[in-house]
């Protein structure tokens, strides 16, 4: 071994023991980070080739970070392990490893290192950051000597972003008011936020139901029901403990992405919330002792839930109402405030039942706020195993019939179709070092485990699939589609990084846009006389002044804004205070997203590519 022989009980304790003091060695900077140039020299000492050593980064920085915490460095050592045993290197091979007994790989030279750093530098020195630990570029952000952001500070992707757009895309938003008309200005949480799944459709659709199933708990503040019976816009994430915290608290804290929801008034702050389910690590800690007296019947279940809210957050809504009186009684804007999160959301579920496939006004209008976000959205026919085969399909005909005249898009949505609750009858989620494969049988809660797999058995609900309506095709058909929808979810974490760059680029792009369009009113505003009627002219033809911006400067359609909705913005502002065109600002976003976003993506690639 390169380090000290393992001790003769060698389980994940005593790994994750050694690995530290490993993990510590390859961070040289102390920052509770291993980038590609510290894992070149650390990783080299395990002398295996360098197409086995890129295959061993990419499945460990799985979420393509540029960087391995302390998790993904295990995952990395284990893999290493694996590799010098003579085992293939793909993404199921930890999951299919006893990692209990895994000893350490083979570091030449590793032991004289090790001697070294413990003389300068103790067990309390080393950092390991977890996951809701605010990073060190939080600070960044409160800065105001204006100074810039030395390249050393940057040790991720995300770090990178934050520093062109504090340096470069902010000081562009700040000059012409992009925070009035586009979206707020961004905060240090808005890039470390978990990826955000969010469901929407009309009252008893199963979107609270969907939640709850997923996590295998009831959340407080979850109501199931025939009747509309969620009254308010809430966020499930992972906590420290069990608690919920109200809106117009989350809207000031400036350590959680949401103070941006404080523009739609205190009548929705009311009507919002968050809801904390306990991290893995706490629960691990109190309940320890029901692990062994359960024989792990309650550990694996809280893992799996721990595990999922540790790497997403689901935002449940209230269902879209059907008639006009109950939408014009709303206190808030309801559509306003879907297109909010829809903008932070990594994936938008709409959910239909077969019983209710008209879309109202209002449900019209909320699919209608999702524009520019289309990508992100899934279609999901629920409780399809309620009608027969014959009548499934017309169901599905009529709603895609629906679909055609509200999505104004010529690209095909993905539709899925499930039965009462989306969950697959078998199911592998991979995170880290932990692989969970769940597994639906009819009315079945036992739980067991199987070397490193952990495997849950238990229904989602309390009716199997109705095979005497859907028949053997049906069934089938609906556990295909079950799969196919929770692997789009298991993506989502391995998406976020690349998901942030591409909201980051649409926003640099928006924000552009935005700046020639205020600079070119100011531009047509007259210098003395006739102020009001000018303005008002430019209010009348602002469409026309569209198509100028966009034909002077050769800029694409598709990045202009809404005519109407800019129009109506537009309308309490004096366009004479405007901005002019200031060159040098748009120059540095036009150079940031033509050299350094390209530079820091080739910078914190696969090290070994």
């Amino acid at each position: 071994m390169g380090s000290d022989s393992p001790p003769k009980k060698w389980g994940l304790r005593e790994q994750r023991e050694a690995y530290l003091r490993w993990f510590s060695l390859a961070d040289d900077d102390g920052d509770g980070r291993v980038t590609g140039k510290d894992a070149l020299k650390f990783f080299a000492m395990s002398n295996l080739s360098r197409p086995e050593l890129k295959q061993v980064w990419a499945i460990a920085d799985s979420k393509r970070q540029g960087y391995l915490g302390f998790s993904e460095f295990m995952t990395a050592m284990q893999l290493v392990s694996l590799a010098q045993a003579g085992n293939e290197i793909s993404q199921d091979t930890l999951a299919h490893a006893d990692l209990e007994t895994l000893l350490p790989p083979t570091m030449e030279g590793l032991d004289k290192k090790l001697k070294k750093n413990s003389m300068s530098k103790s067990n309390s020195d080393i950092v390991v950051r977890h996951p809701s630990e605010l990073p060190a570029s939080a600070n960044w952000f409160n800065s105001k000597s204006g100074k810039k952001i030395p390249l050393r500070s940057v040790t991720s992707i995300i770090d990178g972003l934050k520093k062109s757009y504090i340096e470069k895309l902010r000081p562009l938003e700040k000059t012409y008011q992009f925070d009035d008309f586009v979206s707020p200005l961004l905060t240090s949480s808005d890039f470390d936020a978990k990826p955000m799944v969010m469901l929407l459709g009309q009252y008893s659709t199963g979107k609270t139901t969907f939640i709850k199933h997923l996590l295998k708990t009831n959340y407080p503040g979850a109501h199931i029901g025939p009747e509309p019976t969620t009254d308010r816009f809430v966020v499930i994430t992972s906590g420290p403990d069990e608690r919920c915290i109200p809106g117009n608290t989350i809207a000031v804290q400036a350590d959680m992405p949401y103070s941006g929801l404080s523009s739609f008034g205190t009548a929705f702050l009311s009507k919002c919330l968050i809801q904390y389910i306990p991290s893995l690590a706490l629960i691990i800690l109190l309940h320890i002792f029901h692990y062994v007296a359960l024989r792990k019947k309650l550990i694996v279940s809280i893992f799996y839930i721990a595990k999922l809210l540790d790497h997403i957050t689901f935002v449940d809504t209230p269902g879209v109402l059907s008639g006009e009186k109950q939408r014009t009684q709303r206190s808030y804007d309801f559509t306003g405030v879907t297109s909010w999160f829809a903008a932070k959301c990594d994936l938008i579920l709409l959910l239909f039942d077969p019983h209710k496939l008209d879309i109202s006004d209002e449900f019209k209008r909320v699919i209608g706020s999702l524009k520019g976000h289309d990508d992100k959205i899934r279609i999901v026919l629920n409780k399809a195993d309620q009608v027969d085969a014959q009548q499934l399909m017309r169901v599905y005909g009529a709603l895609l019939w629906s679909l055609g005249k509200v999505l104004n898009t010529p690209e095909v949505m993905r539709v899925y179709i499930g039965y009462d609750v989306i969950f697959p009858r078998s199911f592998t989620f991979t995170y880290g070092n932990a692989s969970i494969n769940l597994m639906v049988l009819q009315r079945s809660h036992n739980l067991t485990t199987d070397n490193s797999k952990l495997t849950c058995d238990s229904s989602f609900n309390d009716k199997p699939i109705r095979e005497t309506v859907a028949g053997p095709l049906g069934k089938e058909l609906f556990e295909k589609e079950q799969e196919d929808l929770l692997s789009d979810l298991n993506d989502i974490p391995k998406k976020a990084c690349d998901r942030r760059i591409n909201e980051f680029v649409k926003r640099s792009r928006s924000a552009k846009v935005h700046a020639h369009i205020i600079s070119h009113l100011k531009k047509e505003m007259p210098a003395l006389m006739g102020k009001a009627k000018a303005q008002q002219r430019l209010l009348d033809t602002l469409d026309e002044q569209f198509a100028k911006v966009q034909k002077e400067l050769h800029l694409p359609a598709g990045d202009f804004p809404s005519v109407d909705e800019y129009r109506e913005t537009l309308s309490a502002y004096n366009f004479d205070k405007f901005e002019r065109l200031k060159p040098k600002l748009v120059q540095g976003v036009d150079d940031m997203l033509a050299y350094d976003i390209p530079d820091l993506l080739k910078s914190f690639r696969n090290p070994y590519e």
